[in-house]
């Protein structure tokens, strides 16, 4: 006969996993507290870095079955949750999820969700990146600079490139202008013929 077991997290102190325990024992899982693992970690923690969730792989065995409330419980994004699933699987334990209707995430029907689930997932990352790339392009069209300003003005690097030429030593020069031998040297080589 398979085990129930439950995975229930929150990412604060101020809040509890009572109300997940609460939806898995309502959906009709016969829930034994010594097999319900909460822990109190941010969702931006891969499942498989996690405290808890380690524990709770310690103790499952094959034809087990894991609930969970929702699919953001198991993971921090689409990826991970497809991997944790996929380890799950590898395991022999059965996922699911109230948020989906209860679906086993192992079965065929679940492993369709994940997949459509992953290309939403996939497809709005793609159109953040389009939008950052838009307002890049927009940005420097209207004459903005990137990245960090330089360690030098202008003027103090052509003073840079005439005492280099002069010969003195990239050390001394960093001393002299408050910078880094890096940043020196860059100097340098950005003004090589």
């Amino acid at each position: 006969m398979s085990r129930v077991f439950a995975y229930c997290r929150v990412s604060t102190l101020d809040q509890t996993t009572a109300n997940q325990v609460q939806e898995i024992k309502s959906a009709g899982f016969d829930l034994k507290p010594s097999r319900t693992i909460a822990e109190t970690v941010s969702g931006s923690v891969p499942a498989m870095q996690r405290e808890g969730f380690l524990r709770l792989l310690e103790k499952l065995e094959d034809s087990d079955v894991l609930v969970v409330s929702k699919l953001d419980r198991l993971g921090r994004n689409a990826m991970d949750v497809r991997s944790t699933v996929e380890h799950l699987e590898q395991l022999g334990v059965r996922v699911h999820c109230l948020a989906l209707g209860g679906v086993d995430l192992t079965s065929a029907a679940g492993r369709m969700t994940m997949q459509v689930l992953g290309a939403v997932a996939e497809f709005e990352r793609d159109l953040l990146i389009e939008r950052t790339q838009a307002g890049l392009k927009r940005a420097k069209s209207e004459g903005k600079t990137f990245g960090r300003p330089p360690a030098l003005s202008q003027a103090k690097r052509s003073e840079v490139i005439t005492k280099i030429k002069a010969g003195i030593p990239i050390a001394q020069l960093a001393r002299e202008y408050d910078t880094t031998r890096q940043t020196i040297m860059r100097i340098r080589d950005s003004n090589a013929d």
